[in-house]
């Protein structure tokens, strides 16, 4: 695993995969599945994992955090990044940061308090949750008005924030007035767009941004690694090419809902039995896996077909 200081290089260098966390029927945590779907993303060349929204962190117990954090470090590879996420609550930030203190991992997740909390309050106390984890961790912004860009630029400045997740989203990911604001006070290399496929060649192109992270790579590690490639070479048509694979899955995520239609998605294409969701969320009705599960597995074959097609160059 690694554990190095991030640097832009670490944001550049795969796709950040944000999978979901399979749990059997009493919501133990299940580590063979969990240990089938890291071993599917490392395969399909995904070295960077990012456990947030996806695997539910927002509801994960404090009392389970040490059992999960130490079961993840263990399961991913030699020159995997595994980035945890923590929070969102003030509370659970510091008692969870304590937790990441004595860990391996180089950095953590502060996930987004959106109520009660304001953008003054949320700088205090990311500086106080990274000064309790004694490293720098990555700010994750969900919406406009969650900090002022002025406030992120001082947390990159003086050490407390090492990275940004940019999730907010925009109808036309091109007109983004707070990303500018932003990007005046942060390093866009600094800077990963965190929606997925949909506006990560805009976000990368037009604005300069380091990275990107998807849940719908946990279906295509191939493909989704394959945009981030063909971004960086510079190969617009081809990205766009590729990204179109990854749309039918992506509106089903939008019009159900992103968490739960992933979460579901891994088991329907048949990489690894995820299970229950963690309360408070839950799992799709039978009428929305009926939807998912074709377009799930179709995403799948063409994964598998360009690896076929790697190996055979």
């Amino acid at each position: 695993m690694k554990t190095s200081p991030v640097t832009p290089a670490d944001l550049a260098a795969s796709v950040f995969a944000v999978p979901p966390l399979a749990r059997y029927s009493d919501l133990t945590l299940n580590e063979e599945a969990n240990r089938q779907l890291i071993a599917y993303l490392e395969a399909g060349g995904i070295r960077s994992l990012m456990y947030g929204g996806n695997a539910n962190f927002y509801n994960l117990p404090v009392s389970e955090y040490a059992e999960v954090l130490e079961f993840l470090c263990d399961a991913v590879g030699p020159d995997t990044w595994l980035i945890p996420s923590f929070g969102p609550d003030y509370g659970k930030l510091i008692d969870q940061a304590k937790i990441l203190r004595g860990s391996k991992v180089p950095t953590a997740m502060a996930l987004p308090q959106t109520f009660p909390a304001t953008p003054d309050g949320i700088e205090v106390g990311l500086r106080r949750a990274a000064v309790t984890m004694g490293k720098p961790l990555i700010l994750y912004i969900k919406s406009d008005n969650y900090i002022h860009p002025e406030a992120a630029g001082r947390l990159v400045k003086d050490g407390f924030v090492c990275a940004v997740k940019y999730g907010t989203v925009h109808a036309d990911p091109a007109q983004d007035d707070y990303l500018r604001r932003l990007l005046d006070h942060v390093d866009p290399k600094l800077v990963i767009s965190g929606i997925g496929e949909r506006p990560a060649i805009v976000h990368l192109r037009e604005f300069g941004l380091g990275g990107f992270t998807s849940g719908s790579v946990c279906i295509a590690p191939r493909g989704s690694n394959a945009i981030l490639g063909a971004i960086q070479r510079g190969d617009w048509a081809e990205a766009e090419r590729l990204r179109e694979a990854f749309l039918p899955l992506e509106d089903l995520r939008d019009s159900i809902n992103p968490l739960r239609v992933l979460h579901d998605a891994v088991s329907l294409a048949g990489i690894a039995e995820m299970g229950p969701m963690l309360p408070l969320m839950s799992n799709l009705n039978a009428e929305q896996k009926a939807r998912v599960q074709p377009v799930a597995q179709a995403l799948k074959a063409w994964d598998a077909s360009l690896a076929t097609a790697q190996a055979a160059e």
